[in-house]
């Protein structure tokens, strides 16, 4: 395998810091002079990038040799004609949360806000009304860091799809940025009025949309740090903000008890969509994946009349126990599922297309059949209090979630 400049630029980077790190301070300075490159700054305090991708290597190497065990005892089961008596059931086909929990993560001093898995490695980082963000390594269960510089509770949390960057918001008004590799702040944006309580990133990586209880919406630009566009409507606080995977559309929910669709590009509002009876918490969009349902489901005949687009839909959780289900080109409610005894805390949809994920301030994770519309798993207490966020890693596919009672629960869904 030939190395690209680029990786080669890298590598040479991350051998440079490694030795510096090390204390070969003689190995360093000849390797810098051999490779033409010149003193990389001393990495922080932890693991080196070198010996982090090594121990990704090693890691990745476990679940290939686990894999392979697990496909020979399918093929042995085949062989024996036990495949037809639930070996299904067993290889977890539809990646649900296998109970109990993997690991419990704990080590924030206030109510865990929000969570988000790196889109490579097997790492995770929280957010929490302590003011800190903490990086956790999720197969392991063990802690990594802390990164501190918000003044006030941390409220959402998103890396960016290159994973260079980590984004979080603050009832300090503020976002900051974060490099994943010093793990130090690199911007501050300021232009909110209240307390910013959602952050994420389109799907390239350029911009960052956040809601706050100011009552507005912004886009902002990561390269510049600017604040391009400001969308305006919502009569109270926008609890959270979503935008689709083909970067079209943009979700917002709201204490003024809607949701509103945008256009990404123009910035127009397209739909506000009301039938919840308390504030909406939460809003998720549908992937290209999602079965037909609602009124693009399977026909009398058993053929499916349509196949979904990406953000065809945008499901909604609302202190009113509810979620509904909204088609997002006709505004239309196509379902509203019932089942949760408290606020829905957050909601999305699984990559297998055919489920829907939701966690509550009644301690619950439910998942709910799309197909049928209704609620086929339910986790009682998988938490000692309320639920207040969950992730879900499509890439290694583990469910993580976070609680009033300050902890994070992992949980396999292999």
């Amino acid at each position: 395998m030939v190395l690209s400049s680029k990786q080669k630029a890298e590598l040479h980077n991350a051998i440079l810091e490694y030795l510096g790190a090390a204390g070969f301070s003689e190995t360093s300075a000849a390797f810098a002079q051999e490779s033409g490159i010149g003193d990389v700054a001393p990495p922080p305090i932890g693991s080196t990038q070198l010996e982090k991708k090594w121990t990704t290597v090693i890691k990745l190497q476990k679940k290939i040799m686990d894999l392979q065990q697990q496909k020979e005892q399918l093929e042995e089961e085949l062989k024996n004609g036990g495949g037809r008596r639930g070996g299904n059931a067993r290889t977890n086909k539809d990646q649900l949360p296998r109970v109990p929990a993997e690991h419990t993560l704990q080590g924030h001093r206030g109510n865990i806000t929000g969570v988000a898995f790196h889109p490579i490695y097997s790492q995770l980082v929280s957010a929490s009304d302590d003011a800190s963000l903490k990086v956790w390594d999720y197969e392991s269960g063990e802690f990594e860091r802390t990164l501190k510089g918000h003044t006030n509770a941390v409220q959402s949390v998103a890396y960016d799809p290159s994973a260079s960057l980590i984004a979080s918001c603050s009832a300090d008004l503020t976002i900051k940025l974060w490099s994943t590799t010093t793990y130090e702040c690199s911007r501050t944006l300021k232009g909110h009025d209240h307390n910013v309580s959602c952050v994420v990133f389109s799907p390239t990586g350029d911009h960052i949309i956040s809601s706050s209880r100011d009552k507005t919406i912004k886009v902002w630009e990561v390269q510049s740090g600017f604040c391009i566009k400001t969308l305006e409507g919502h009569e109270e606080w926008v609890r959270r903000v979503r935008m689709g995977d083909d970067g079209n559309l943009i979700a917002s929910c709201s204490n003024d008890q809607s949701v509103r669709l945008w256009s990404a590009a123009s910035g127009e509002c397209l739909h506000v969509l009301r039938g919840h009876s308390h504030v909406v918490e939460c809003v998720a969009f549908s992937p290209a994946s999602l079965i037909p349902i609602g009124p693009h489901a399977a026909s009398s005949s058993g053929r499916r009349r349509h196949a979904a687009q990406p953000s065809e839909y945008v499901a909604s959780g609302s202190r009113d126990k509810s979620i509904r289900i909204w088609h997002t080109t006709t505004g239309q409610c196509v379902a509203c599922l019932t089942g949760h005894d408290n606020w829905v805390r957050d909601v999305f949809f699984h990559p297998n297309g055919k489920h829907l994920v939701s966690v509550s301030d009644d301690k619950s994770i439910r998942v709910w059949d799309l197909a049928e519309m209704r609620c086929c798993k339910t986790y009682a207490d998988a938490h000692e209090h309320f639920i207040s966020c969950a992730a879900f890693n499509p890439k290694d596919p583990h469910l993580a979630t976070g609680s009033v009672d300050q902890s994070l629960k992992i949980w396999s869904c292999r």
